[in-house]
C-alpha cells in the first residue's frame, strides 16, 4: 500500500511521493522544528503535514520521481503542498506513519463523514441553523442516524463503485433490519418491519424523514453501487404493496423490505421509454386459466441484474393504455437477464430482461387485468419525487466537496476561492441549489397534507416541473464545478472522484421517470386544464 504525496505546486504536472506503508518506530511525541529539519536524507526523511510529523523513510524505492523530489520537502512542513492534492482520507488511512507532534503547528481535526457538514450550504438550511415550519429534532435525530447507517458501508461502496460489483448480501441484510428500506418507501411499507433507523417511532415518520432516506442514500457518493442498492425497490415494490393481492404483499413485502430478496420494475422497453401505453412485452393466458404465458424484452432495468423479482408492465388486451396489465414475475425459467453497459457503474446491475414463454401464475397479476396502466400513474408522482430528493442531494455534495477544494487549492499564488471568476461560478450554482431545493421542500409539505390518491391531481404538474428545474440545475452546476475542479474532474480517483462521477451520472435523472422534454409538457397540459376560460389581457 501507498501514500500518495504531491512535491510540486505545478498545476499541469504535479509530481507525487509515493510513501510505503509502515509502522513507526518511535511513540507519538512532541517534536521541534530543529530536530525535524534533522531528517532530511536519504533513509532518514520526516515531513510535517496538518501539525503532525510523518517519517516517510522507507518509501524511496516505490518513489517513481526519485529521491531528489522527496528530499525537496523532507525535513519541512509541507502541509500547503499536501492538501493541494490530497483529500484527508489519506492522512485517516496511514496514521501509523505519524510519529508525534510538531511544536507550535496547529492541527486542523480531520472530519467524520458521518458528522452533519459545517460547511457553509453543505447541508440544508435547516441543518446550518436557520428555523423552518417543515422539520424538528426528530429529523435532524433521523438524518445523523441515518446517514451513521450508511457510512457502515462506504468502504464497500467506495469498492463496488470501482469494480462493479453489487451491493452484499450483508449490506441488504443490515439496511433490511434496521427497516432502512421501509423508510424509502413509506408508511404502507411499515407492517413489514419491526422498526425505523435510530428508534423512529412509525407514527412520527412523515414524508420528511422520507426525503432524508433519499438524500443520505446520494451523500455516499456512488451513484451506480447506489442505484444498485434500492432503487429498483423504491419503484418496484410500490405498486406490489398498493395493489398486488394480500397473500403477494406478506410474502415479497416482508421478504424485499427486510433485505432477503430484491425486486425492480420492468416497464421501459427497446422500443420506447416514456412511451408507457404502447409497449410491446405480451401476457396471453394458457388454456387452463392457470398462468399468463409472457414474451417481450425490457431494457435499462435498473437492479435487474440482481433481482429476484420482476414488477413488469405487459399487454394483455387491446392497443393503448387499456390493454396494459402488471404482473409479479419471479425469476425463473423463461426469465434471463443481461447486464447493459452504461455511464453507471456495474454495481447499478441495469439490465435487458428477455421473457421468452415465461409461466406466471394468474395469482401474480397485481390489480386488475387491462387496468394496469392506472397503477404505472399511481406510482410516477413518488418516483419522480424520490429521483428529485437524490438528484437535489447529489448536487449539493459536489458543491461542497467544490467549495473545499476551493480553499485548498492553490493556483497563480493565490487560493481558487480567492479568484472573482471562482466565487462567481459558485454563487450561481448555490442559488440555484437553493432556490429548487425551496421548491421541493413546499412540494414535499403539500404531499404531507394530501391523501396519496389525491396528490398525482394535485401535485403532478408541480412535481414535473420540478423534476425538469431540478435536472437543470444538476446540469449548469455539473458544468461550474467541473471547470473548478479542472483535470481533476475527469478523474476516477483521487479528489475530484466526486465530482467525475457526478458529471458522468447526472443525466440518468434527467430521463428516468420521465425525460426533462416529457416533464415540461406534462407540467404545462395540467396546469392549462385549470386555465380559467374567462381568463383575459
Amino acid at each position: 500500500q501507498v501514500l500518495l504525496f504531491s512535491a510540486s505546486l505545478r498545476p499541469l504536472a504535479p509530481v507525487v511521493f509515493i510513501f510505503r506503508e509502515a509502522a513507526p518506530h518511535f511513540m507519538a511525541r512532541s517534536i521541534s522544528a530543529a530536530e525535524l529539519q534533522q531528517h532530511t536524507t536519504k533513509g532518514d526523511a520526516w515531513v510535517a503535514i496538518n501539525g503532525d510529523v510523518y517519517d516517510v523513510s522507507k518509501f524511496a524505492s516505490m518513489h517513481p520521481g526519485g529521491e531528489l523530489l522527496l528530499l525537496e520537502h523532507a525535513g519541512t512542513d509541507a502541509s500547503d503542498q499536501f492538501w493541494s492534492y490530497h483529500a484527508h482520507e489519506v492522512l485517516k488511512k496511514y496514521q501509523r506513519l505519524k510519529i508525534g507532534h510538531l511544536e507550535g503547528a496547529k492541527a486542523h481535526p480531520l472530519p467524520d463523514p458521518a458528522d452533519i457538514s459545517v460547511v457553509p450550504f453543505g447541508e440544508p438550511s435547516f441543518w446550518m441553523g436557520w428555523s423552518s415550519p417543515y422539520y424538528n429534532d426528530t429529523h435532524k435525530k433521523f438524518r445523523s442516524d441515518v446517514r451513521r447507517l450508511l457510512e457502515e458501508f462506504r468502504d464497500e461502496a467506495e469498492s463496488g463503485e470501482s469494480t462493479g460489483k453489487a451491493p452484499s448480501e450483508e449490506l441488504f441484510a443490515r439496511l433490511g433490519s434496521e427497516g432502512f428500506f421501509a423508510c424509502r418507501i413509506g408508511k404502507t411499507a411499515f407492517p413489514y418491519v419491526d422498526k425505523l433507523p435510530g428508534g423512529l417511532d412509525k407514527e412520527t415518520f412523515d414524508y420528511f424523514h422520507e426525503a432524508i432516506a433519499h438524500e443520505e442514500v446520494a451523500h455516499l457518493g456512488t451513484p451506480g453501487f447506489l442505484a444498485g442498492m434500492g432503487e429498483g425497490m423504491v419503484i418496484g415494490l410500490p405498486p406490489v404493496l398498493q395493489f398486488g393481492p394480500d397473500a403477494m404483499k406478506a410474502k415479497v413485502g416482508a421478504e424485499v423490505l427486510r433485505g432477503q430478496k430484491r425486486i425492480c420494475l420492468a416497464i421501459t422497453e427497446p422500443n420506447g421509454g416514456s412511451d408507457v401505453a404502447n409497449l410491446l412485452t405480451r401476457a396471453e393466458k394458457t388454456p387452463d386459466g392457470k398462468f399468463y404465458k409472457v414474451n417481450g424484452t425490457k431494457k435499462w432495468i435498473t437492479g435487474g441484474c440482481e433481482s429476484q423479482y420482476f414488477t413488469t408492465a405487459v399487454r394483455t388486451g387491446g392497443p393503448g393504455q387499456n390493454g396494459v396489465s402488471m404482473l409479479l414475475i419471479e425469476r425463473g425459467p423463461g426469465v434471463e437477464t443481461q447486464y447493459i453497459p452504461t455511464s453507471y457503474s456495474k454495481a447499478a446491475g441495469t439490465a435487458y430482461v428477455t421473457f421468452e414463454n415465461a409461466l406466471v401464475p394468474v395469482e401474480n397479476l397485481i390489480g386488475m387485468e387491462n387496468m394496469g396502466f392506472l397503477c404505472i400513474m399511481y406510482n410516477f408522482n413518488h418516483e419522480r419525487w424520490f429521483i428529485i430528493a437524490y438528484m437535489l442531494a447529489a448536487t449539493r455534495g459536489v458543491i461542497e466537496q467544490t467549495l473545499k477544494w476551493a480553499h485548498q487549492r492553490k493556483a497563480f499564488g493565490k487560493r481558487l476561492i480567492d479568484q472573482p471568476v471562482v466565487r462567481s461560478k459558485l454563487a450561481h450554482s448555490i442559488a440555484e441549489l437553493e432556490s429548487v431545493h425551496n421548491w421541493y421542500e413546499n412540494v414535499t409539505y403539500q404531499m404531507s397534507k394530501l391523501p396519496y390518491e389525491a396528490q398525482s391531481i394535485k401535485l403532478g404538474g408541480a412535481v414535473s416541473l420540478l423534476k425538469l428545474q431540478a435536472t437543470r440545475v444538476a446540469h449548469r452546476v455539473s458544468d461550474e464545478v467541473v471547470q473548478i475542479f479542472g483535470g481533476r474532474s475527469l478523474t476516477r480517483s483521487g479528489m475530484g472522484r466526486l465530482v467525475e462521477r457526478f458529471k458522468n451520472t447526472y443525466k440518468f435523472a434527467a430521463i428516468l421517470g420521465g425525460s426533462e422534454e416529457i416533464m415540461a409538457d406534462l407540467g404545462i397540459k395540467l396546469a392549462m386544464k385549470k386555465f380559467p376560460a374567462h381568463a383575459k389581457l
